[in-house]
C-alpha cells in the first residue's frame, strides 16, 4: 500500500516514514510545497492531509491529483505520530 503524507512538520518527517513502514505502507511526505508537487505525488492508495500544517494551495493540489488517481483523501487537524498511527490502523486493517 502507498501513502502520500501532505504536510505536517519538518522533523518529523523521519517519524512518518517510520510509522509507515511498520505499517508495511510506502510512503512520500511533502512537508513544504515543492516545485511542480502534482507531478510528484504519483497514484498512491491514500493521501493524508494534516490541515493544519499545510497551505491551501498545497491542499487543493493535492485533493486534485488524489480524485485524478482515484485515491482515498484521509484529512486530519492533527500532525503527530499517534494520529498517523491510528488512521493507519484504520486503513490497514
Amino acid at each position: 500500500m502507498s501513502v502520500v503524507i501532505i504536510g505536517g512538520h519538518d522533523r518529523m518527517v523521519g517519524q512518518y516514514k517510520k510509522i509507515c513502514k511498520e505499517h508495511k505502507c510506502k510512503a512520500k511526505v511533502f512537508t513544504q510545497m515543492p516545485a511542480r508537487l502534482s507531478d510528484q505525488i504519483g497514484s498512491p492508495d491514500f493521501v493524508i492531509l494534516f490541515t493544519n500544517t499545510v497551505s491551501h494551495k498545497m491542499v487543493h493540489t493535492a485533493v486534485n491529483e488524489a480524485q485524478k488517481s482515484g485515491a482515498g483523501i484521509i484529512r486530519s487537524h492533527t500532525s503527530s505520530g499517534n494520529a498517523l498511527k491510528e488512521i493507519l490502523n484504520e486503513v490497514c486493517a
